[in-house]
C-alpha cells in the first residue's frame, strides 16, 4: 500500500501569509501549494526527514534538477521555484526554521516572449466589424473601447462598478490582482461608449438581485464571466479577417505598446497597468524597439 503524504508544515499559516501579507490571488497561492506538494513528493521519494529544518540547499537543487527532468519548462520551473522560496521565506520570519535552505538558490532563466499586440487600424477593423444593428453590439464595442483605453485585465472588467465609474474627474476605480485598488485614466471615447451602453441597452436588461452595480451585463442580467468576453473578441477577430491569435489581454499590450511608442514615461505607464514591478512594464520597451527595427526595414532605402 502507498504510504500517504504527510501534511506540509505550516501549510495553513503559509496559505494565509500568501493571502494577508502578500496579497496574491486565490489561484496563484493554489499553485504555490501545489508546487510544495511536489516538494514533499520528491522528499518522501529520496526518504528524507518530513520536517522543513532539517532540508538542505543542497537537497533542493536536487528537487530542482527532479523537476527539470521531468521536463517542465524554463517558466514552470521559476514558478516553483518562487513558491518554494516563499515558503521557506514564511518559515524563516515566523521563527519556524533558523536558516533559510532556499536562499541561495538560482532561478531558471526564462525567455521573455513578446505578446501580440495590434495595430491602431486592426483595432478599427475591430470595431468596424461590429453589427450595430444586432443585441449586446453597443455592449461589446464599449468593452473593445475600455480594454483598449484603459489598458484593464479581462478580470477588472467583467468586475467593473458603475459607483465606480468617475466620469466627471476622467478616472474609473478598478480592483486589480491582490485586492489592490487602482484609479486608471478613461478617455472620451471609452465613456461616451459606455454611457451609450448604459443608457441605450443595459437600461432595457432585466437586472438579477446582486448585479445592478456591475457595468457590463449578459441578456439575463449577470454580470459577464471571463469565457464570454474572449468569446466575443474571437467572433469579433474572425469578422474582421484579424490572423493574429488575440485575447482580451491584447488590447492591455496594444494600450501599452501604443504609449510607450508616442513617448509616455514608463513609471506613468507602470501605475495605469498596476504592475508592482517596473521591470514588468519594461517589456513594452522591448516591443517598442521592435517596432523600430521594423520601421528601419520597411521604410528605410537601405534598411533591407
Amino acid at each position: 500500500m502507498i504510504k500517504p503524504l504527510p501534511a506540509i508544515p505550516q501549510a495553513k499559516g503559509f496559505s494565509a501569509w500568501l493571502q494577508i501579507e502578500k496579497g496574491l490571488a486565490k489561484n496563484t497561492i493554489e499553485a504555490y501549494m501545489d508546487d510544495l506538494t511536489k516538494l514533499w513528493s520528491f522528499v518522501a521519494g529520496q526518504s528524507m526527514e518530513f520536517r522543513p529544518e532539517s532540508i538542505t540547499t543542497q537537497e533542493l537543487q536536487g528537487f530542482l534538477k527532479w523537476i527539470n527532468e521531468l521536463g517542465l519548462g524554463a517558466t514552470s520551473q521559476a514558478r516553483i521555484l518562487s513558491g518554494i522560496k516563499s515558503y521557506f521565506r514564511f518559515l524563516k520570519l515566523e521563527e519556524y526554521i533558523d536558516k533559510n535552505p532556499a536562499h541561495l538558490l538560482d532561478t531558471p532563466r526564462t525567455e521573455r516572449k513578446l505578446p501580440v499586440v495590434l495595430a491602431i487600424d486592426e483595432i478599427d477593423a475591430l470595431i468596424g466589424a461590429l453589427d450595430m444593428s444586432k443585441e449586446q453590439s453597443q455592449r461589446n464595442r464599449a468593452i473593445i473601447e475600455t480594454l483598449y483605453g484603459c489598458g484593464l485585465r479581462v478580470s477588472e472588467l467583467i468586475e467593473l462598478k458603475l459607483s465606480n465609474l468617475h466620469f466627471a474627474e476622467g478616472f474609473i476605480r478598478v480592483i486589480g490582482k491582490g485586492n489592490h485598488e487602482r484609479l486608471v485614466p478613461i478617455g472620451k471615447t471609452a465613456m461616451k461608449e459606455i454611457n451609450s451602453y448604459v443608457q441605450y441597452e443595459r437600461s432595457h436588461v432585466n437586472v438579477q438581485k446582486g448585479e445592478n452595480d456591475f457595468v457590463f451585463l449578459n441578456r439575463r442580467g449577470k454580470h459577464l464571466t471571463r469565457a464570454m468576453v474572449f468569446t466575443i473578441i474571437k467572433q469579433l477577430a474572425l469578422a474582421a479577417g484579424i490572423k493574429k491569435n488575440i485575447s482580451p489581454h491584447t488590447f492591455r499590450h496594444s494600450f501599452a505598446t501604443h504609449l510607450v511608442e508616442n513617448g509616455a514615461d514608463l513609471r506613468v505607464v507602470q501605475e495605469m497597468l498596476g504592475h508592482r514591478s517596473i521591470l514588468t512594464t519594461e517589456i513594452y520597451t522591448h516591443l517598442d524597439r521592435q517596432y523600430l527595427k521594423q520601421t528601419i526595414t520597411e521604410f528605410h532605402p537601405h534598411g533591407a
